[in-house]
């Protein structure tokens, strides 16, 4: 008889918390900007219940916690009934083919402009410190930030009750639980980093200070609908939206440490590395040290393929690994992995379009060609 084939080590099962997973693909957060008016839409329901199996972790795109967290036209947000009760029939679609499914919440901080805040104010942040303009992935648009409004101290709170009241929100739409975006730039990544905190209060200069707010966010979120539905993405080797930070070892271990405080069910990092035309380029950094400190659930992001993410699985670099551009392009990818199947090409012009089918629904399944 011949031998069956070795089991792939993205397609083990994996113990997340109180979820049994069946496999170690996630589908990353991806804003795709097709809610119009800040609201879900029906077309996100097929969008999402495509991409889910059974024991499957799912995170939404990027969801605002509150008017003065938009940055990009058309997001979702979770801070209105409407836009509650938008999302679950998306979350049900998600929970009927047995899929778990996480709602990944978001400020942007001052990585937006006045026209997107409410009475067209200033976009607030850590400093006032503004960004240059920037290129949008079309290569041709550029992207234009108002200067931001430095919060004051006693102005966090209310930024922090927004994080809370968001993940309460979450679970009342179906979801299972919330990631806390804390990478990319934006507004927990600011206070963070270096490049971007000035500030001499006590929410800047050392790294204590610089991580307090992401980590009252934390507890708070955690203090609302329990640790263990609760995940936080961080990226500190990056320096995206012009937030980079000059000891990003150091600050992600520190991270990590005050996290495992927490309890808090994962961890999702943001490999420190870049993709670019030429193929990968590794950088000499490596999440290692963060994944042997952090008493939780590991997953990794960063330009994986196959390959390399049945590697960082198979030497317990990672316990899960997150997919974007390929599972945006690829609905079962799970699929096209067990079976070493080719993969849809994204089409990364219709990355950021508000059509509800052309680059959203329309990417075909493996079943559709056979």
């Amino acid at each position: 008889m011949a031998s069956e084939a070795p089991v792939l080590p993205l397609l083990t099962p994996h113990k997340l918390g109180n979820f049994n997973l069946s496999h170690r693909v996630v589908l990353a957060p991806l804003t795709r900007q097709r809610s119009y008016n800040y609201v879900p839409q029906p077309h996100a329901i097929l969008h999402y219940s495509q991409r889910t199996t059974k024991g499957g972790l799912l995170i939404s795109e990027a969801t605002c916690i509150s008017p003065t967290a938009i940055g990009y036209a058309d997001v979702p947000g979770i801070w209105t009934k409407e836009q509650i009760e938008a999302w679950k029939p998306i979350v049900d679609a998600v929970h009927a083919k047995g899929g778990i499914f996480f709602c990944q919440i978001w400020h942007t901080g001052r990585v937006s402009n006045s026209g997107l805040q409410p009475n067209g104010q200033a976009p607030i942040s850590c400093t006032d410190k503004g960004l240059t303009p920037q290129i949008q992935s079309d290569s041709i648009d550029v992207e234009q930030y108002t200067p931001p409004r430095r919060l004051s101290a006693d102005e966090i709170p209310q930024i922090i009750n927004e994080f809370r009241l968001a993940a309460r929100n979450a679970v009342e739409a179906g979801f299972d639980g919330v990631e806390i975006h804390g990478a990319h730039g934006y507004l927990l990544d600011q206070f963070m980093k270096d490049q971007v905190n000035d500030r001499t209060d006590e929410y800047g200069g050392t790294l204590e200070n610089r991580c307090r707010f992401p980590l009252e966010v934390v507890k708070a979120v955690a203090d609302e609908i329990g640790a263990e539905r609760v995940g936080v993405r961080l990226s500190p080797f990056a320096d995206y939206n012009e937030c980079g930070d000059s000891n990003p070892k150091e600050l992600g271990l520190y991270m990590i440490n005050s996290l495992n405080k927490y309890g808090i069910l994962y961890c999702h990092m943001v490999e420190p590395r870049m993709k670019t035309q030429w193929g990968k380029v590794e950088c000499p950094h490596s999440l290692v040290p963060m994944r042997k400190a952090f008493n939780g659930t590991f997953i990794v992001a960063g330009g994986y393929e196959r390959e390399d993410g049945n590697n960082a699985v198979a030497e317990n670099r990672a316990d899960l690994v997150a997919f974007g551009r390929w599972f945006l392009a690829n609905p079962d990818l799970p699929k096209r992995f067990e079976l070493g199947a080719s993969l849809n090409k994204y089409r990364r012009e219709t990355f950021y379009t508000s059509d509800p089918v052309i680059g959203y629904n329309d990417y075909p399944l493996l079943e559709d060609s056979s």
